[in-house]
């Protein structure tokens, strides 16, 4: 099992849901990663915390603001969520939710990178953020679909300290992968010319399935859809899916364990 004990400055150290039907999104990621599901008080509007075999795993709560979908949100861990908020505002970056303290657990703000990608920043106390990583039931990897490549890549190695390795750089797959080389966190892609119009950029976020093809099957059953079936790459099996309300996720699959 791979329990995180420290995250890495920079990278991500958290992720949850902003949903429209709180109950309803708790019942289908509960149900199809075998997450038990531990509801905050009223102080914290009533968050979510999902845990896989009683580790931290992702967070789930109301969206905030009207006219906001059900999505995913990736977090940065920062040492100063008001300091990295303002260099990110300098660097090119909008401001969609200044910086706040929440309670106890840390501070957060969010942000839009140039080329408009939403990101949170984590600033820790209490809450560190999730304790597994790559195992069935936890966040696997962390990719940023980018409209606008370099200038996306140069923010990100600009206020949060990026290390980068180049997998691709063709017009066909231009990618590179961030953090320490002998184990990255994510990576980014040039996606401006796959994303259909209209789509900005975005973060998405892998979630480690013991079987791509019985958890593809599972979401279906469970009321989601299945954007793309199964396949196989040089990087692993993957399958990509939307939740019931309509929320955008994928699949990674990393091997043996009693889940999806």
């Amino acid at each position: 099992m791979t329990v995180v004990t420290n995250h890495r400055l920079g990278e991500p150290c958290w992720v949850d849901y902003s949903s429209t039907d709180v109950p309803r999104a708790r019942d289908f990621y509960s149900a199809l990663f075998g997450w038990t599901a531990d509801t905050a008080g009223e102080e914290y509007g009533g968050y979510v915390t999902f845990r896989r075999d009683g580790r931290a795993v992702a967070g789930l709560g109301p969206v905030m603001g009207d006219g906001a979908g059900d999505n995913w949100l990736t977090y940065l861990l920062v040492e100063d969520a008001a300091q990295t908020e303002h260099a990110a505002l300098r660097a090119g970056a909008q401001v969609i939710a200044p910086t706040m303290l929440v309670g106890e657990q840390g501070r957060m703000a969010v942000i839009a990178d140039p080329g408009g990608a939403v990101v949170g920043l984590w600033d820790p106390e209490q809450h560190r953020g999730f304790d597994l990583v790559a195992e069935v039931g936890a966040p696997a990897w962390h990719e940023l679909y980018a409209r606008d490549f370099r200038a996306q890549v140069d923010f990100y190695t600009k206020v949060f300290g990026w290390t980068t390795q180049v997998l691709g750089d063709t017009a066909d797959f231009r990618y590179s992968t961030f953090g320490d080389p002998d184990s990255p966190s994510g990576g980014v892609f040039d996606a401006n010319g796959m994303l259909p119009e209209g789509v900005p950029s975005h973060w998405v976020v892998y979630f480690g399935v013991a079987d791509a093809a019985a958890a593809a099957q599972r979401v279906v059953e469970l009321g989601g859809t299945v954007i793309r079936d199964p396949w196989d790459s040089e990087f692993g099996r993957f399958a990509q899916a939307t939740d019931p309300l309509g929320g955008l996720f994928f699949l990674h699959e990393v091997g043996s364990g009693s889940a999806a």
